[in-house]
């Protein structure tokens, strides 16, 4: 019998040598954990007191490397659901929900994480003279680690009806007269794009053609003076 405790004991101990620091559960799963290059890893509960009229609050997700992965949930110290966020690379990234205290919906936010080693995106680059049409496309560094990009929605937290509906692309806040679908493919071989044929913009006229067009209506074709000499 000692030879058998000696032996899980050494069995635990080589389990957790790789942890600096960690927490037990009541079901003696280990929790918190602080790696030997002193690095979050695995499944973490975090709590917060209440502090200077804030409201604690605990939350419980995963680390990876000391940064925020995958889905976490913050409860209300009463144990009431108050925040689902998802993050990648540690930070925001896809749905995120808020609630009040009492469980209605109050915030709904669409974010991009941006990837440390690679955080460029392509854009499309706007003709000058007609910003409707696409020419090219230009790679750009994103500054930001994560971006709005989707739709947010905010609620009345009384009611739970949606109040007001914001459009997000990459940090940028759209207006009800923008499009995201009126430009055809574009193409990259020679940087243009053109728009679909039914909604191709009619071809206007000078005025003078116009007034010279209406004068000579029914006429006999007219022969016109270009300065060029010879048969």
């Amino acid at each position: 019998m000692k030879y058998l405790i000696i032996l899980f004991l050494s069995i635990s101990f080589g389990a957790n040598a790789q942890w600096k620091s960690y927490k037990l559960t009541s079901r003696g799963d280990t929790i918190n954990r602080i790696d030997l290059r002193g690095l979050k890893q695995g499944p973490w509960i975090i709590s917060m007191p209440d502090l200077r009229g804030e409201r604690g609050y605990e939350e419980e997700g995963y680390f990876t490397d000391d940064k925020k992965e995958s889905t976490w949930r913050r409860f209300s110290l009463e144990g009431d659901v108050i925040a689902i966020e998802n993050y990648r690379w540690g930070h925001k990234d896809g749905r995120n929900q808020y609630f009040t205290y009492q469980g209605e919906p109050l915030r709904e936010e669409f974010w991009r994480a941006i990837d440390p080693k690679n955080p460029y995106d392509t854009v499309k680059v706007f003709d000058v003279n007609d910003p409707t049409k696409v020419i090219g496309l230009k790679v750009v560094k994103v500054e930001s680690a994560s971006v709005k990009n989707g739709v947010w929605k905010y609620f009345d937290p009384f009611m739970g009806k949606i109040e007001k509906t914001e459009r997000w692309v990459m940090d940028r806040l759209k207006t009800n007269d923008e499009e995201d679908d009126d430009l055809a493919p574009i193409d990259v071989t020679n940087a243009t794009a053109t728009k679909k044929a039914e909604e191709k913009k009619p071809v206007t006229k000078p005025k003078e053609v116009l007034e010279f067009e209406k004068k000579n209506a029914g006429k006999k074709k007219i022969k016109v003076r270009t300065g060029s000499t010879g048969g």
